[in-house]
């Protein structure tokens, strides 16, 4: 794997390999949406020297938070919990953003606070949330019929990422992603299916693609250029998701960013569906297809293994992988991968909310030919 372990620039940050911890929900907060002593341990296990991380979903307000004990990006307390993972993750020679992200239509008024969820247009997404019930228990709740955004609300939308964007920097992070991807709010506003408004943020792309735009240029104007990335998943459809036409609709998107001088592009390949792999068809946008028409750092993510990561950077189609499930169980997955080690099973049922068990308590590879 000799392209997959050589090194690149991402924005002004010279990495020493293209493994990247993918952004994975996990529900391990403390009080407040915080992180805390696990999710500082978490990260930094899987922080090598020269290597990306991206984190955890992050919300901009409390409307934002689709699941329960999921972490947030607008109060000092959290800048404080972040700061520490920052910390633990720069002592170990790696670089970290911050994916910001709002969830709209995919929220539910148990993490709200009662609040009704909002989204570009009356339209209810047909998956469960995540919820802690009355016994303290995280269990799966129904989607309700979101508020649809008056004309008028969407600049403080706005404005929370432009907010969460000077918090981040404030935190310490190396730069930030924004979260347009998986059925959440900027991928609401992009794709048709869920977007049936006929103001100035409806209807052509150019208008569907505003919102994206708008919030691109207000955390640019905090970070500037070479800091700021985004994430787009073309063919998803997790969030009850669909568009006339996908092709269209994420090339304008790319031919857009080329404008930006973004850290990366984040694309998700299409055989992963949200949380589902699947089978894939000739209508999908692929890594490969937006790769024509972006001219920047690409990274690729969705159901890799060591051998489809080091082709498809080969080929020229992405510059780096992000690897999920499997960063999960294995903390030294860059060095499992480059050394050829054996891989650890990841345990399903462990993956959102919860203690230690499947969080932090995988063994490196050291630690299991000790044992």
């Amino acid at each position: 794997m000799n392209k997959l372990f050589s090194r690149i620039h991402v924005g002004p940050f010279a990495l020493d390999h293209r493994v990247v911890l993918a952004p994975l929900t996990r529900m391990r907060t403390e009080e407040g949406n915080v992180p805390g002593d696990l999710m500082v341990d978490y990260y930094a296990q899987r922080a090598s020297e020269g290597g990306l991380l991206i984190t955890d979903a992050t919300a901009v307000s409390p409307l934002g938070i689709a699941y329960v004990d999921a972490p947030g990006i607008y109060t000092k307390a959290q800048v404080k919990g972040w700061k520490r993972v920052i910390d633990a993750v720069h002592a170990k020679g790696a670089r970290i953003f911050l994916q910001m992200w709002h969830a709209g239509r995919q929220a539910h008024p148990a993490n709200t606070g009662g609040v009704t969820p909002v989204a570009p247009s009356a339209l209810r997404s047909l998956e469960h949330a995540a919820i802690r019930d009355e016994d303290g228990n995280i269990t799966e709740a129904e989607l309700v019929v979101p508020r649809a955004l008056e004309l008028n609300e969407i600049a403080g939308i706005v404005e929370q990422f432009r907010h969460g964007a000077v918090l981040a920097k404030e935190a310490g992070f190396d730069g930030i992603e924004l979260h347009g991807a998986n059925g959440y709010l900027f991928e609401q506003f992009l794709l048709d299916g869920t977007n049936h408004r006929t103001d100035a943020y409806g209807g052509p792309i150019e208008n569907r693609a505003r919102f994206l735009f708008e919030t691109l240029d207000a955390v640019v104007s905090v970070w500037g250029r070479g800091r700021v990335a985004v994430r787009l998943s073309p063919s998803g459809t997790y969030g009850t998701m669909s568009d006339s036409d996908p092709h269209a609709t994420f090339g304008y998107v790319a031919e857009r960013l080329n404008g930006y001088d973004l850290a990366y592009l984040h694309v998700i390949e299409p055989r992963i569906r949200g949380i589902v792999e699947q089978e894939t068809s000739a209508s999908d946008v692929t890594s490969k297809d937006m790769r024509r028409i972006y001219r920047g750092t690409i990274i690729a993510a969705g159901g890799f293994t060591g051998d489809s990561a080091e082709q498809i950077v080969v080929d020229g189609h992405a510059d780096l992988v992000a690897f999920g499930r499997m960063f999960i169980s294995n903390p030294d997955l860059p060095d499992r991968l480059r050394t050829g080690k054996p891989l650890t099973r990841y345990d399903r049922s462990t993956f959102y909310g919860g203690d230690a068990r499947g969080y932090t308590d995988y063994a490196f590879h050291s630690e299991d030919v000790a044992a």
